[in-house]
């Protein structure tokens, strides 16, 4: 990764974290704890690593990705409005009445998105049948699911893990974010699930961990899991809820609360000053 590459990742991550806000401060409501955990996997996703085009988000040779975490909807609206797949302008339009920018995302009426989802557990069984259906069809494209770390409390998650490991489908990459905290608090104190790490492993997942805020990190990972054959990826990555927000990080209060004006003002602030540190680069 060159210098301007890790630059370019940069300045997007800011501004896909100020989308966040931007759509949580406008609704008055939404999760942007998690969005912002992963503001940067999002951006490199949708930057370097996904075969998409914005103006064609319908394309039958497209990657897929499927937001398992539903609720972390503007994130991925903030990276698909950067990309160019809707104005940004319409972030501010988040779940309002008569929006297409809802809650959570909606395939039929969001351009880019490839699943609707919010039931936690459900995404990531649809990624997996998307990546089988890739491989009887013969089709040269890659599946991807992001899960939240509490959501893998759920049980369906295993099942689809299983699914995916008895079927070889080394097409899907699932990734975990692993910020530590869930709506109620801290996931090892709710339905403690580690060691992530080993268990994806004992389901015949290759694994990885990484740091979730580093671009040359995830773009080594990446590479792993194209290249593994005859077996499905995790990526597991270690994330900071909130991050970029000084006040939100590490805060499981922020996890479904939007900031109020003032509150909007200070992060907003903050990610301007962290964006012109960046093009001052």
């Amino acid at each position: 990764m060159t210098a301007n590459e890790k630059k370019d990742l940069m300045a997007m991550a800011c501004r896909v974290r100020m989308g966040v806000i931007e759509g949580t401060h406008s609704a008055k409501c939404g999760h942007p704890g998690g969005s912002l955990s992963a503001a940067d996997l999002f951006t490199y996703l949708y930057s370097k690593e996904l075969r998409v085009d914005p103006k064609d988000p319908k394309w039958e040779g497209r990657d897929r990705f499927v937001l398992s975490k539903g609720h972390t909807a503007p994130g991925l609206y903030a990276a698909l409005a950067d990309r160019g797949f809707f104005p940004a302008e319409d972030l501010k339009t988040l779940r309002q009445v008569g929006s297409y920018l809802q809650g959570h995302p909606n395939m039929n009426t969001v351009p880019g998105v490839d699943m609707s989802t919010g039931s936690l557990g459900q995404g990531v069984s649809a990624a997996a049948g998307m990546a089988l259906a890739a491989k009887i069809q013969k089709r040269d494209c890659r599946v991807y699911a992001l899960l939240g770390d509490g959501e893998i409390q759920e049980g369906q998650v295993w099942e689809a893990l299983m699914f995916a490991h008895h079927y070889k489908l080394d097409d899907l990459c699932i990734i975990i974010d692993n910020n530590g905290l869930q709506i109620d608090g801290r996931v090892s104190d709710v339905m403690d699930p580690y060691p992530i790490v080993d268990k994806l492993a004992a389901f015949g997942f290759a694994v990885e961990e990484i740091d979730g805020h580093d671009f040359e990190q995830m773009e080594t990972a990446f590479a792993h899991a194209r290249e593994t054959k005859g077996r499905p990826y995790a990526i597991v990555m270690k994330t900071t809820k909130g991050k970029g927000v000084s006040f939100m990080e590490d805060q499981a209060g922020w996890h479904g609360k939007a900031p109020n004006d003032g509150e909007y003002e200070q992060a907003m602030n903050e990610l301007r000053q962290a964006l012109a540190e960046v093009e001052a680069m």
